[in-house]
Protein backbone atom coordinates (compact mmCIF):
# COMPACT_ATOMS: atom_id res chain seq x y z
CA UNK A 1 0.00 0.00 0.00
CA UNK A 2 1.20 3.22 -0.91
CA UNK A 3 1.88 5.73 2.11
CA UNK A 4 -0.52 8.68 2.54
CA UNK A 5 2.09 11.11 3.78
CA UNK A 6 2.80 12.26 0.32
CA UNK A 7 0.72 15.10 -2.15
CA UNK A 8 -2.36 14.18 -2.87
CA UNK A 9 -2.91 15.05 -6.40
CA UNK A 10 -6.77 14.87 -6.87
CA UNK A 11 -9.34 14.76 -4.66
CA UNK A 12 -9.60 12.69 -1.34
CA UNK A 13 -12.92 11.43 -0.72
CA UNK A 14 -13.85 9.39 2.09
CA UNK A 15 -16.58 6.53 1.90
CA UNK A 16 -17.16 5.02 4.65
CA UNK A 17 -16.05 2.88 8.10
CA UNK A 18 -15.34 -0.49 9.33
CA UNK A 19 -15.73 -1.01 12.63
CA UNK A 20 -13.21 -2.47 15.48
CA UNK A 21 -10.14 -1.47 17.47
CA UNK A 22 -8.22 -0.49 14.00
CA UNK A 23 -10.54 1.37 12.28
CA UNK A 24 -10.48 1.67 7.83
CA UNK A 25 -12.09 3.67 5.55
CA UNK A 26 -12.30 3.55 2.17
CA UNK A 27 -10.13 6.53 0.16
CA UNK A 28 -11.07 7.32 -3.71
CA UNK A 29 -9.02 9.01 -5.89
CA UNK A 30 -10.39 9.45 -9.04
CA UNK A 31 -11.98 6.44 -10.40
CA UNK A 32 -9.58 4.07 -7.96
CA UNK A 33 -10.63 2.81 -4.46
CA UNK A 34 -7.88 1.92 -1.59
CA UNK A 35 -8.73 0.55 1.82
CA UNK A 36 -6.70 2.57 4.73
CA UNK A 37 -6.17 0.93 7.69
CA UNK A 38 -5.00 3.09 10.77
CA UNK A 39 -5.25 3.82 14.38
CA UNK A 40 -8.31 5.72 15.47
CA UNK A 41 -6.72 8.91 16.77
CA UNK A 42 -4.95 9.13 13.07
CA UNK A 43 -8.26 8.01 11.46
CA UNK A 44 -9.45 10.54 13.28
CA UNK A 45 -7.17 13.09 12.17
CA UNK A 46 -6.97 12.44 8.45
CA UNK A 47 -11.14 12.24 8.58
CA UNK A 48 -11.51 16.10 10.17
CA UNK A 49 -8.55 17.61 8.02
CA UNK A 50 -9.86 15.84 4.68
CA UNK A 51 -13.54 16.42 5.25
CA UNK A 52 -12.50 20.45 6.41
CA UNK A 53 -10.55 20.92 2.89
CA UNK A 54 -13.93 19.87 1.39
CA UNK A 55 -15.73 21.83 3.06
CA UNK A 56 -13.66 25.03 2.48
CA UNK A 57 -13.57 24.32 -1.49
CA UNK A 58 -17.13 24.03 -1.96
CA UNK A 59 -18.39 27.03 -0.06
CA UNK A 60 -19.52 29.62 -2.36
CA UNK A 61 -18.56 33.18 -1.85
CA UNK A 62 -21.61 35.48 -1.73
CA UNK A 63 -21.42 39.28 -2.38
CA UNK A 64 -24.33 41.69 -2.10
CA UNK A 65 -24.66 44.66 -3.57
CA UNK A 66 -27.61 47.47 -2.80
CA UNK A 67 -28.35 50.33 -4.72
CA UNK A 68 -30.48 53.61 -4.27
CA UNK A 69 -33.43 52.53 -6.79
CA UNK A 70 -33.32 49.51 -9.62
CA UNK A 71 -34.05 52.12 -12.42
CA UNK A 72 -31.91 55.38 -12.38
CA UNK A 73 -29.82 54.30 -15.53
CA UNK A 74 -26.74 54.96 -12.87
CA UNK A 75 -27.19 51.92 -11.03
CA UNK A 76 -28.82 50.08 -13.67
CA UNK A 77 -25.04 50.19 -14.64
CA UNK A 78 -23.38 50.06 -11.57
CA UNK A 79 -25.04 46.93 -11.07
CA UNK A 80 -24.36 45.51 -14.59
CA UNK A 81 -20.38 45.58 -13.89
CA UNK A 82 -20.85 44.22 -10.54
CA UNK A 83 -22.45 41.19 -12.06
CA UNK A 84 -20.01 40.79 -14.84
CA UNK A 85 -16.90 40.78 -12.28
CA UNK A 86 -18.51 38.40 -9.86
CA UNK A 87 -19.09 35.89 -12.84
CA UNK A 88 -15.75 36.87 -14.02
CA UNK A 89 -14.93 35.75 -10.46
CA UNK A 90 -16.67 32.87 -9.68
CA UNK A 91 -19.02 34.11 -7.33
CA UNK A 92 -22.50 34.65 -6.23
CA UNK A 93 -23.60 38.12 -6.33
CA UNK A 94 -27.32 39.24 -4.28
CA UNK A 95 -28.97 42.12 -5.08
CA UNK A 96 -31.32 44.61 -3.76
CA UNK A 97 -32.85 48.59 -4.48
CA UNK A 98 -34.58 51.00 -2.26
CA UNK A 99 -37.87 51.56 -4.00
CA UNK A 100 -37.20 55.11 -4.71
CA UNK A 101 -33.88 57.48 -3.84
CA UNK A 102 -33.84 58.28 -0.23
CA UNK A 103 -35.69 54.97 0.68
CA UNK A 104 -33.71 53.54 3.81
CA UNK A 105 -36.04 51.13 5.67
CA UNK A 106 -35.47 49.06 2.43
CA UNK A 107 -31.51 48.75 2.15
CA UNK A 108 -31.59 48.30 6.00
CA UNK A 109 -33.78 45.21 5.41
CA UNK A 110 -31.94 44.29 2.41
CA UNK A 111 -28.74 44.15 5.13
CA UNK A 112 -30.24 42.03 7.46
CA UNK A 113 -31.24 39.44 4.64
CA UNK A 114 -27.82 39.65 2.96
CA UNK A 115 -26.09 39.25 6.40
CA UNK A 116 -28.41 36.04 7.18
CA UNK A 117 -27.81 34.22 3.32
CA UNK A 118 -23.85 34.30 4.32
CA UNK A 119 -22.82 37.71 2.45
CA UNK A 120 -18.95 37.83 3.54
CA UNK A 121 -19.14 41.65 1.93
CA UNK A 122 -21.72 43.89 0.93
CA UNK A 123 -21.33 46.70 -1.39
CA UNK A 124 -23.87 50.02 -1.25
CA UNK A 125 -24.69 53.17 -2.05
CA UNK A 126 -26.82 54.40 0.66
CA UNK A 127 -30.00 56.27 0.40
CA UNK A 128 -29.95 57.93 3.65
CA UNK A 129 -25.77 58.12 4.73
CA UNK A 130 -26.63 58.85 8.22
CA UNK A 131 -29.94 56.52 9.01
CA UNK A 132 -28.03 53.32 7.31
CA UNK A 133 -25.02 53.61 10.20
CA UNK A 134 -26.09 51.30 12.41
CA UNK A 135 -27.30 48.68 10.19
CA UNK A 136 -23.79 48.64 8.58
CA UNK A 137 -22.40 48.46 11.84
CA UNK A 138 -24.34 45.68 12.87
CA UNK A 139 -23.25 44.13 9.74
CA UNK A 140 -19.55 44.65 10.42
CA UNK A 141 -19.76 43.57 13.92
CA UNK A 142 -21.11 40.20 12.41
CA UNK A 143 -17.77 40.21 10.14
CA UNK A 144 -19.24 41.78 6.95
CA UNK A 145 -16.75 43.97 5.25
CA UNK A 146 -19.42 46.83 3.67
CA UNK A 147 -18.02 49.05 1.07
CA UNK A 148 -19.59 52.11 0.08
CA UNK A 149 -20.17 52.76 -3.50
CA UNK A 150 -20.84 56.37 -4.82
CA UNK A 151 -21.84 58.09 -1.74
CA UNK A 152 -19.72 58.03 1.13
CA UNK A 153 -21.83 57.40 4.96
CA UNK A 154 -21.74 59.52 7.72
CA UNK A 155 -19.53 59.26 8.81
CA UNK A 156 -17.45 57.95 6.16
CA UNK A 157 -15.40 55.73 8.43
CA UNK A 158 -18.78 53.97 9.11
CA UNK A 159 -18.06 51.48 6.46
CA UNK A 160 -14.96 49.87 6.08
CA UNK A 161 -13.67 51.67 2.43
CA UNK A 162 -15.31 53.75 -0.27
CA UNK A 163 -14.96 53.49 -3.75
CA UNK A 164 -16.57 56.73 -5.26
CA UNK A 165 -16.39 59.66 -7.63
CA UNK A 166 -14.99 62.85 -5.81
CA UNK A 167 -17.94 64.46 -5.43
CA UNK A 168 -16.62 67.78 -4.01
CA UNK A 169 -14.89 67.77 -7.37
CA UNK A 170 -17.23 67.07 -9.53
CA UNK A 171 -19.04 70.00 -8.23
CA UNK A 172 -16.06 72.35 -8.49
CA UNK A 173 -15.19 71.27 -12.00
CA UNK A 174 -18.70 72.43 -13.14
CA UNK A 175 -18.87 75.56 -10.46
CA UNK A 176 -15.50 76.54 -12.53
CA UNK A 177 -17.25 76.18 -15.40
CA UNK A 178 -19.92 78.01 -14.91
CA UNK A 179 -17.99 81.20 -13.42
CA UNK A 180 -15.80 81.34 -17.06
CA UNK A 181 -18.89 80.68 -19.24
CA UNK A 182 -20.51 83.30 -17.06
CA UNK A 183 -17.25 85.72 -18.36
CA UNK A 184 -18.11 88.60 -15.58
CA UNK A 185 -21.75 88.65 -16.27
CA UNK A 186 -23.95 89.44 -13.14
CA UNK A 187 -25.28 85.59 -12.30
CA UNK A 188 -28.83 84.39 -10.66
CA UNK A 189 -28.56 81.36 -9.68
CA UNK A 190 -30.73 78.12 -8.72
CA UNK A 191 -29.83 74.73 -7.25
CA UNK A 192 -31.49 72.16 -7.73
CA UNK A 193 -30.46 69.22 -5.50
CA UNK A 194 -30.90 66.25 -4.38
CA UNK A 195 -32.28 66.15 -0.24
CA UNK A 196 -31.12 66.62 2.76
CA UNK A 197 -28.90 64.04 5.17
CA UNK A 198 -27.70 62.67 1.43
CA UNK A 199 -23.53 63.18 1.81
CA UNK A 200 -23.14 62.94 -1.96
CA UNK A 201 -25.61 65.76 -2.79
CA UNK A 202 -24.18 68.04 -0.33
CA UNK A 203 -20.74 67.41 -1.65
CA UNK A 204 -21.99 68.30 -5.22
CA UNK A 205 -23.73 71.52 -3.88
CA UNK A 206 -20.84 72.50 -1.76
CA UNK A 207 -18.51 72.13 -4.38
CA UNK A 208 -20.28 74.11 -6.91
CA UNK A 209 -20.19 76.90 -4.83
CA UNK A 210 -16.70 76.51 -4.44
CA UNK A 211 -15.73 76.95 -7.90
CA UNK A 212 -18.36 79.31 -8.68
CA UNK A 213 -16.43 81.48 -6.11
CA UNK A 214 -19.43 81.82 -3.57
CA UNK A 215 -20.79 81.09 -0.11
CA UNK A 216 -23.87 79.63 1.44
CA UNK A 217 -26.03 82.34 1.29
CA UNK A 218 -24.48 84.67 -1.51
CA UNK A 219 -27.52 87.08 -2.53
CA UNK A 220 -26.83 85.73 -5.97
CA UNK A 221 -28.66 82.18 -5.19
CA UNK A 222 -31.89 83.31 -6.15
CA UNK A 223 -33.97 79.56 -5.85
CA UNK A 224 -32.38 76.41 -4.14
CA UNK A 225 -34.98 73.38 -4.62
CA UNK A 226 -34.85 69.51 -3.41
CA UNK A 227 -35.58 67.24 -6.44
CA UNK A 228 -34.46 63.74 -5.29
CA UNK A 229 -33.05 64.06 -8.99
CA UNK A 230 -36.01 62.90 -10.01
CA UNK A 231 -37.00 64.41 -13.68
CA UNK A 232 -40.29 65.09 -12.70
CA UNK A 233 -39.86 66.32 -9.27
CA UNK A 234 -37.07 68.71 -11.02
CA UNK A 235 -39.28 70.21 -13.34
CA UNK A 236 -41.98 70.99 -10.65
CA UNK A 237 -39.10 72.65 -8.52
CA UNK A 238 -37.99 75.02 -11.79
CA UNK A 239 -41.51 75.84 -12.31
CA UNK A 240 -41.31 77.28 -8.70
CA UNK A 241 -38.06 78.91 -9.05
CA UNK A 242 -39.25 80.62 -12.18
CA UNK A 243 -42.01 81.89 -10.73
CA UNK A 244 -39.83 83.55 -7.60
CA UNK A 245 -36.83 84.65 -9.91
CA UNK A 246 -38.04 84.89 -13.26
CA UNK A 247 -34.15 86.33 -14.12
CA UNK A 248 -32.47 83.09 -13.07
CA UNK A 249 -29.68 82.54 -15.72
CA UNK A 250 -27.34 79.90 -14.60
CA UNK A 251 -28.80 76.39 -13.28
CA UNK A 252 -26.85 73.96 -11.10
CA UNK A 253 -28.80 70.36 -11.29
CA UNK A 254 -27.74 67.43 -9.05
CA UNK A 255 -28.40 64.97 -11.72
CA UNK A 256 -28.73 64.84 -15.36
CA UNK A 257 -32.94 63.55 -14.90
CA UNK A 258 -32.99 66.25 -12.75
CA UNK A 259 -31.25 68.88 -15.52
CA UNK A 260 -33.98 67.57 -18.15
CA UNK A 261 -36.17 68.19 -16.09
CA UNK A 262 -35.32 71.75 -15.44
CA UNK A 263 -35.08 72.36 -19.11
CA UNK A 264 -38.77 71.31 -19.87
CA UNK A 265 -39.87 73.81 -17.43
CA UNK A 266 -37.43 76.70 -18.61
CA UNK A 267 -38.62 75.43 -22.65
CA UNK A 268 -42.37 75.92 -21.53
CA UNK A 269 -41.72 79.48 -20.25
CA UNK A 270 -39.40 80.25 -23.18
CA UNK A 271 -36.62 80.70 -21.63
CA UNK A 272 -34.68 77.32 -22.55
CA UNK A 273 -31.94 79.74 -24.53
CA UNK A 274 -30.97 82.07 -21.64
CA UNK A 275 -29.89 79.97 -18.80
CA UNK A 276 -26.94 78.00 -18.46
CA UNK A 277 -27.23 74.78 -17.24
CA UNK A 278 -24.16 72.86 -15.45
CA UNK A 279 -24.99 69.09 -14.10
CA UNK A 280 -23.44 65.97 -12.92
CA UNK A 281 -23.30 62.42 -14.22
CA UNK A 282 -21.98 61.65 -17.37
CA UNK A 283 -24.62 59.06 -18.75
CA UNK A 284 -24.98 58.44 -22.48
CA UNK A 285 -28.48 60.57 -22.20
CA UNK A 286 -27.12 63.42 -20.29
CA UNK A 287 -24.07 63.43 -22.53
CA UNK A 288 -26.14 63.80 -25.63
CA UNK A 289 -27.88 66.46 -23.72
CA UNK A 290 -24.59 67.64 -23.82
CA UNK A 291 -23.81 67.63 -27.74
CA UNK A 292 -27.66 69.11 -28.14
CA UNK A 293 -26.89 72.07 -26.30
CA UNK A 294 -29.21 71.51 -23.42
CA UNK A 295 -26.78 70.77 -21.04
CA UNK A 296 -23.79 73.13 -21.04
CA UNK A 297 -21.15 70.95 -19.35
CA UNK A 298 -21.37 67.85 -17.44
CA UNK A 299 -18.86 65.93 -14.77
CA UNK A 300 -18.75 62.17 -16.02
CA UNK A 301 -18.48 59.47 -12.81
CA UNK A 302 -17.84 55.83 -13.55
CA UNK A 303 -20.60 53.45 -11.74
CA UNK A 304 -19.17 50.16 -13.59
CA UNK A 305 -15.58 50.67 -12.00
CA UNK A 306 -16.62 51.27 -8.91
CA UNK A 307 -18.77 48.10 -8.87
CA UNK A 308 -16.02 46.18 -10.48
CA UNK A 309 -13.42 47.10 -8.34
CA UNK A 310 -15.92 46.94 -4.62
CA UNK A 311 -16.88 43.35 -6.14
CA UNK A 312 -12.72 42.73 -6.39
CA UNK A 313 -12.31 43.78 -3.33
CA UNK A 314 -14.87 41.62 -1.73
CA UNK A 315 -13.50 38.58 -3.55
CA UNK A 316 -10.04 39.44 -1.96
CA UNK A 317 -11.55 39.47 1.54
CA UNK A 318 -13.95 36.25 1.20
CA UNK A 319 -10.54 34.72 0.03
CA UNK A 320 -7.72 35.78 1.92
CA UNK A 321 -9.17 38.63 5.00
CA UNK A 322 -8.02 40.87 3.49
CA UNK A 323 -9.78 44.32 4.33
CA UNK A 324 -10.28 47.21 1.88
CA UNK A 325 -9.48 50.44 3.98
CA UNK A 326 -10.27 54.47 2.80
CA UNK A 327 -10.88 56.20 -0.24
CA UNK A 328 -10.81 54.88 -3.55
CA UNK A 329 -11.53 57.09 -6.29
CA UNK A 330 -12.80 56.02 -9.30
CA UNK A 331 -12.49 59.12 -11.71
CA UNK A 332 -14.38 62.34 -12.94
CA UNK A 333 -14.06 63.87 -16.20
CA UNK A 334 -16.08 67.48 -16.88
CA UNK A 335 -17.39 66.82 -20.35
CA UNK A 336 -18.60 69.88 -23.11
CA UNK A 337 -18.19 70.80 -26.48
CA UNK A 338 -18.03 74.38 -25.77
CA UNK A 339 -14.67 74.66 -23.36
CA UNK A 340 -13.65 76.76 -21.34
CA UNK A 341 -9.61 78.64 -20.60
CA UNK A 342 -8.08 77.25 -17.41
CA UNK A 343 -10.73 74.67 -16.55
CA UNK A 344 -10.14 71.23 -17.71
CA UNK A 345 -12.29 69.33 -20.07
CA UNK A 346 -13.24 66.68 -22.81
CA UNK A 347 -15.63 66.79 -25.59
CA UNK A 348 -18.18 64.50 -26.03
CA UNK A 349 -17.06 62.34 -28.23
CA UNK A 350 -15.40 61.62 -25.22
CA UNK A 351 -17.95 61.15 -23.42
CA UNK A 352 -19.97 59.00 -25.72
CA UNK A 353 -17.42 56.43 -25.37
CA UNK A 354 -17.24 56.27 -21.54
CA UNK A 355 -20.95 56.99 -20.99
CA UNK A 356 -22.94 54.70 -19.25
CA UNK A 357 -26.77 53.80 -20.17
CA UNK A 358 -28.82 53.56 -23.73
CA UNK A 359 -26.15 55.09 -26.09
Amino acid sequence: MKSMLGPVSKPLVVSGFSPGPRRAFYARWGGSRTIVVLKPLAGILLCAAVCTASLADAQEVVVGLITKTDTNPFFVKMKEGALDTAKARGVRLMTAAGKFDGDNASQVTAIENMVSGGARAILITPSDTKAIVPAIRKARAAGVMVIALDSPTDPQNAADALFATDNLKAGVLIGQYARAAMAGRPARIATLDLAPGITVGQLRHDGFLQGFGIKHGDPRIACSQDTQGNQAKAQTAMENCLQRAPDINVLYTINEPAAAGAYQALRAAGKEKSVLIVSVDGGCAGVKNVRAGIIAATSQQYPLQMASLGVDAAVEYARTGKKATGFTDTGVTLITDLPKPGVESQDTKFGLEACWGAK
